[in-house]
């Protein structure tokens, strides 16, 4: 009877944790921080997909039956929200994390990732790449699993003030390895404008150097202008992104004395964390810009 009592109390707490619905790699890592053995996940996209292309359709979405809460990126990142509030309608909650944030302007938004040669001057969304933007997004996830679940308000509390701590030292830790850096060798140039939250919360002055389609490769008069423009700016590297073809950073670099460095993270795919994310990226920033010692 004692053996029958336990898995049915085991049964009821199981059924009784918040399921949730995931559509950005790093949004998953921060629930899975603050929400801890009280929430299900449900990661739609995964570590391996690309939160700028996910499309869902209501196939894919059966698997969420039942969800009450959605946790979107946020600041223009998916065009595929009013898809997905359609399908959702009111019986979920979807929610922007990113809405309330502080917001920079940057040259590159989704639509840019589709259409070459279109440059679109609005929000910039990647946001994540400010670790105190990532901080104050802990409290928007933590205000929305304590309504969904105020039982357990105390352990989401706990679980992110430790989150939070982990936070502020991953940027101290930032700035330590940043102050290697002299001032004058602060420029950052990337594939697309991705990183410029980053830039800002570091003082680099960010260079976009690929503002067309990823897969299209610019005239040679272009080329010529853009190799002008980086030695101009004094730029001794270059840092493609992981998502991104390399062909056209790897033309701008040959023969210009310019390194084609390790290509940076951008929107939090293939990565254990959002820590381990930071730590590759600023430490792949710091090999190459900081002198020798």
């Amino acid at each position: 009877m004692k053996t029958l009592c336990f898995w049915l109390c085991m049964s009821l707490c199981v059924s009784a944790q918040i399921k949730a619905v995931t559509l950005h790699p790093l949004l998953t890592n921060l629930l899975q921080n603050i929400g801890g053995e009280h929430v299900t996940i449900i990661d739609l996209i995964g570590k391996t997909g690309d939160p700028h292309h996910f499309e869902p359709d209501a196939q894919l979405l059966k698997s969420t039956a039942g969800v009450k809460l959605y946790f979107v990126s946020g600041k223009g990142l998916e065009p595929y929200l009013p898809t997905l509030r359609n399908i959702v309608g009111a019986s979920a909650k979807v929610v922007e994390v990113g809405a309330t944030l502080p917001s920079r302007e940057g040259s590159c938004s989704h639509s840019e990732h589709e259409h070459a040669g279109e440059h679109h001057h609005g929000v910039d969304p990647h946001w994540w790449h400010s670790i105190e933007n990532f901080r104050r997004a802990t409290q928007v996830v933590l205000a929305e699993l304590i309504l969904a679940d105020p039982e357990h308000k105390v352990a989401f509390e706990k679980n992110a003030a430790q989150y939070r701590l982990r936070l502020e030292e991953l940027d101290r830790w930032a700035r330590r390895e940043i102050a290697k850096i002299p001032k004058e060798n602060r420029h950052l140039a990337t594939a697309h404008d991705a990183f410029g939250y980053l830039c800002d919360d570091y003082h680099f002055t960010a260079f976009p150097v690929q503002g067309i389609n990823r897969e299209q490769t610019p005239a040679t008069t272009e080329l010529a202008a853009l190799v002008k423009a980086l030695k101009d700016h004094h730029v001794v590297a270059i840092f493609p992104e992981k998502e991104s073809n390399p062909k056209i950073l790897e033309t701008l670099t040959k023969d210009s004395g310019i390194v084609l460095a390790e290509p940076l993270i951008a929107d939090g795919t293939n990565v254990d964390s959002y820590e381990d994310m930071m730590h590759r990226n600023i430490g792949a920033i710091v090999k190459v810009l900081a002198p020798a010692r």
